[in-house]
């Protein structure tokens, strides 16, 4: 019997169900399998997968109708308690209460969802009752919409004479995304693309409609949205269909019967011509810094459906073929055009809305450029419509998309969320997600259409010439448009508090205190089920692997179920390189791939690339040693997939790259680099946190402080003087030089193979590399030494910010002293017993935390997305005197070292696990290293938390970083920092 008839027995439906199909997927190697509940209506797709990683996600199509954040701030609320589980905040209770390998929740456009997954059947099943309570009957407490999502208070909290504020966390986190210029455009680009339906909204919510909501429409919107008859069931893994079915039906779907309208999204009204609109976004400048070259000009089509699974695809084949590398004839546009820096993030398809749209354009521009764009695009457009492209690039372009298809995931989602997210938006519009993740049929019959010589001719005709509902947006930079929006909302509150009775200030004192008390209720967790250690596994196993030495060099290979593909690295030992050199190597990276090599242009690279791989990029990795931080050890590693069928293609492609590079295509260069910047640029408000710690914790030893210069914000500094000086031609020439020396002495280290495949391809993937890498490398056999690096920074970094992002850091211990593993489970203690309500719950931010990282020797804290600055870092210390100055029974203990272990048993791709462990290995971290640091983490006691507290989280030790904007840095009376502009 094959596997595929064992799964699919798998899948008789409970009685409360009704059976409509199941397709074998042969190319994701699962059954899928269609019910529906015969009560209300709800769809259940499962996915059947030889996986002990069962994934369980409800959506439910939530429609907002206004920028007010509902469904969102929904979202939020919704986990705040339920009907069964009547405690304060049951979600972050169970996130340290549980094994999971993944909680969350997800607001999109038009839908949300509450995913989970866990390899431990007891911890899946109690997750899955808290989920099913917390969307089916959850309380809305008022108070809990006043903390989640908006709320009226005093900036001097019980003091009516003081200014009137907004605090929520929805409200602080939205007005951090829309700090991002990218999701100002965005939002700013769907207003306009979509006039009447729900996409014309911001469903994460503008914060300055947010506080517009009221309990009442929030109430209201959840009895209509948050029902079986709206909601879309999909689960993943090895669980039988009938098991889960059963459970969905005794603790939720019984209590309801079919609702009485049908909740969807309308097809947009259509221009009859295209709309061309400017507006403007908040934008910080260094004192004498212009606003010339900062604007973002953009088009954007409105597509046909993308619940149509042909004309998806067929939307996304024409995507890769304008926009999928420097080659493809719209992005060679955009990057040679000179009307501005680079190409726009939002270049690409977007596909999960109800209709889809194709976006392109450029940043870094300026408003007059905006008609002269427009006609180089529509002209290319024209050229494709009359010439078309070659039959090799619409091949390339099949081919990525079979890749896509084929290659398992894991590394960044649970695969079977990744899968489900693939498949939900067009659930959720009602179409047919299992066709969607059956992508092989139709990819055959594209084969045979491509053929055709005008395919792409009609397709871009049809999609983008002839069609009138086109919008081209210029989003101009202001200067003191904040300004103007902070005014406009102080000018709100204070006409609010100015029509205040005493009665209203005092209702306004009241509401606080009642939340400062809920946040302080001390409450029975024990409603909540959970996992303990007795559930945890003794140890998790490596994945196997042999070695072989060849005329190359030494191969390590890994034979993983890797679906058909191959994945190979090359791996060279940094050699010693000075600090210009080391400040350069991101742009050595970020070009692997992107330019030409031996007598290839870049152009024939990108195209070759496309036609026989996933990609080939390269990456630096830096750590301290196990028992010294200080000792660095760092690799140089280049890394490529194929289908296993071009696993020789690979190999060649991947030696012509790394061992021909060209750096004399110096426009091209430019070009990179100025994407570079970019894309730096806009990780501020989404990375901040991380950012920020970077910043705090570039003292503790020489890896920190490099990662701080070339990749945190010093970095960010660093590239966007660099590309400033590219203006001139003999920088250019300088760099072009410079990053051709570069490579000639990092190729001249020890050399070493990686190779992951199915068992039948290991050897021919090996014996191919070996073919290409007969020479040995040049150099000798010296390793990067760096300067020992211990001291304290304090820094604010200002930048154009809505919201604050802090950190502190301590020195502390290498990997493998016994209190590095005490130091990781304190993080999670800190974090869950007083951080998340000080930082999250009380201080409105939209997350913080602490935790130990091992490979600098340092413990660090953290806030995200954060209201406040100098509360915050006060915030920080009182953790500390929290831990220290009362006992707090094992419950936390044991939650604490629940985290840790969580995180260090997290699945990955089968590739992602094997690369890993070789990574891993490389630097020291062996099994043994890891069943040690797992052994003292599970013998960690609440004494031995107040002993390394006590040791290393000394006041007068701390580093500090904030990265926030001007009035905030002004009104926080903060002294001794380093001040820099990012």
């Amino acid at each position: 019997m094959s596997s595929y008839q064992d799964l699919a027995r798998q899948q008789q439906c409970h009685s409360s169900f009704e059976w409509l199909r199941s397709e074998a997927i042969e190319s994701l190697n699962v059954v899928v399998s269609e019910y529906r509940h015969k009560a209300t209506g709800a769809m259940h797709y499962h996915i059947a997968a030889d996986n002990d990683e069962n994934v369980f996600m409800v959506a439910l199509r939530t429609v907002p109708t206004d920028s007010t954040g509902v469904a969102h701030i929904l979202e939020h609320t919704a986990l705040c308690g339920s009907e069964k589980y009547a405690v304060r905040d049951p979600f972050f209770m169970m996130i340290r209460r549980s094994l999971n390998t993944f909680m969350n929740a997800f607001t999109a456009s038009d839908w949300t969802a509450y995913p989970f997954a866990s390899k431990n059947r007891k911890d899946f099943d109690n997750l899955l009752s808290v989920y099913l309570d917390a969307v089916f009957f959850s309380r809305l407490d008022p108070l809990d919409f006043a903390q989640e999502g908006h709320r009226l208070d005093f900036a001097e909290p019980g003091n009516p004479e003081s200014e009137l504020v907004y605090k929520g966390v929805v409200y602080n986190e939205m007005k951090g995304a829309m700090s991002s210029p990218t999701s100002e455009l965005y939002e700013q680009l769907g207003s306009y693309l979509f006039p009447s339906t729900t996409y014309h909204h911001n469903s994460g919510g503008d914060p300055e409609t947010i506080p517009d909501l009221s309990y009442e429409q929030l109430k209201a919107f959840y009895q209509t949205h948050y029902h079986p008859s709206n909601a879309v069931i999909m689960t993943f893994g090895d669980m039988p269909a009938d098991e889960l079915q059963q459970a969905f039906e005794e603790r939720a779907l019984h209590r309801f019967q079919a609702l009485d309208r049908t909740i969807s999204v309308s097809d947009e009204k259509r221009y009859g011509a295209p709309l061309r609109v400017e507006s403007a976004y908040p934008t910080d400048l260094e004192e004498g810094e212009s606003v010339d070259n900062k604007t973002h000009i953009v088009l954007a089509w409105l597509l046909g459906h993308s619940t149509d699974l042909e004309s998806q695809l067929k939307a996304e084949l024409m995507t890769d073929v304008l926009l999928d590398n420097s080659a493809a004839p719209v992005r060679k546009l955009l990057e040679t055009c000179g009307l501005g820096s680079s190409p726009s993030p939002l270049c690409g398809l977007e596909d999960s809305n109800r209709e889809m749209a194709f976006m392109c354009g450029l940043e870094g521009s300026s408003p007059q450029n905006a008609a002269e764009l427009e006609e180089k695009i529509l002209s290319v457009l024209q050229d494709v419509a009359d010439h078309g492209v070659s039959q090799s690039r619409l091949e390339a372009a099949l081919h990525q998309l079979e890749l896509s298809q084929r290659e398992i995931g894991g590394d960044h989602y649970p695969y079977g969320l990744q899968i489900m997210m693939g498949a939900i938006s067009t659930a959720m519009h009602r179409g047919d997600p299992i066709a969607l993740l059956n992508l092989d049929p139709v990819l055959e019959k594209m084969r045979e259409e491509i053929k055709q010589p005008d395919f792409i001719q009609k397709l871009v005709k049809e999609c983008l010439l002839d069609n009138p509902h086109r919008v081209r947006l210029v989003m101009k930079p202001d200067a003191n448009l904040e300004q103007v929006k902070e005014a406009y909302t102080k000018a709100k509150l204070a006409k609010l508090k100015a029509a205040m009775s005493a009665e209203d200030k005092q209702q306004i004192i009241d509401l606080a205190n009642a939340l400062e008390a809920r946040q302080q209720l001390e409450e029975d967790e024990s409603v909540l089920p959970k996992v303990g250690l007795e559930d945890v596994p003794a140890a998790i196993p490596m994945p196997a692997y042999s070695e072989q030495t060849l005329a190359s060099g030494k191969h390590t290979q890994y034979a993983q179920g890797t679906n058909g593909l191959v994945y190979q690295q090359v791996i060279y030992d940094l050699p010693p390189l000075s600090q210009q050199q080391l400040q350069l190597l991101p742009i050595y990276t970020r070009c692997v791939g992107e330019l030409g090599a031996g007598d290839q242009d870049y152009l024939r690279i990108q195209e070759r690339l496309s036609e026989v791989t996933g990609g080939v990029f390269g990456f630096s990795v830096l750590r301290g040693a196990i028992d010294n931080e200080q000792a660095v050890k760092g690799v140089l590693a280049f890394s490529g997939k194929a289908l296993k069928r071009n696993s020789e293609p690979l190999s060649e492609l991947m030696h012509n790259i790394i061992e021909q590079p060209r750096y004399d295509e110096l426009e091209h260069l430019r070009e990179l680099v100025a994407q570079q910047r970019a894309q730096l640029d806009q990780s501020i408000t989404g990375q901040g946190h991380s950012l920020a710690m970077m910043a705090a914790s570039s003292g503790m030893n020489p890896a920190a402080l490099l990662s701080h210069q070339v990749g945190g914000l010093a970095g960010i500094r660093a590239i966007k003087d660099l590309d400033h000086h590219l203006n001139e031609s003999d920088n250019l020439q300088k760099l072009s030089d410079d990053l051709a020396a570069l490579s000639s002495t990092l190729r001249s280290g020890q050399r070493q193979f990686l190779v992951v495949a199915e068992q039948d391809a290991i050897a021919s993937s090996s014996s191919y590399l070996d073919t290409f890498w007969k020479s040995k490398p040049a150099g000798g056999s010296a390793d990067l030494k760096l300067d020992e690096v211990r001291q304290q920074v304090q820094q604010a970094w200002l930048t154009s910010t809505q919201v604050n992002f802090c950190a502190k850091a301590y020195p502390t211990v290498p990997s493998d002293h016994p209190d590095s593993a005490v130091l990781s489970v304190l993080g999670g203690f800190l974090r869950n017993g007083y951080l998340h309500r000080a930082i999250r719950e009380q201080g409105g931010a939209y997350g913080g935390g602490a935790s130990q990282e091992s490979n600098i020797a340092a413990f660090r804290f953290y806030s995200y997305r954060d209201p406040r600055l100098t509360e915050t870092l006060a915030d920080f210390d009182r953790s500390i005197d929290w831990l220290l100055s009362k006992e707090h029974g094992y419950q936390p203990l044991e939650e604490a070292i629940l985290g840790v272990i969580g995180a260090l048993d997290k699945p990955s791709s089968p590739a992602g696990e094997a690369k890993q462990a070789f990574q891993s290995r490389l630097f020291g971290r062996d099994a043994q290293f890891q069943q040690r640091f797992r052994e003292r983490v599970l013998a960690t006691t609440e004494a031995d938390l107040k002993r390394v507290a006590q040791t290393y989280l000394q006041p007068d030790q701390a580093s500090t970083a904030v990265i926030t904007h001007k009035p905030a840095w002004e009104a926080s009376a903060l002294q001794g920092f380093d001040l820099f502009h990012v």
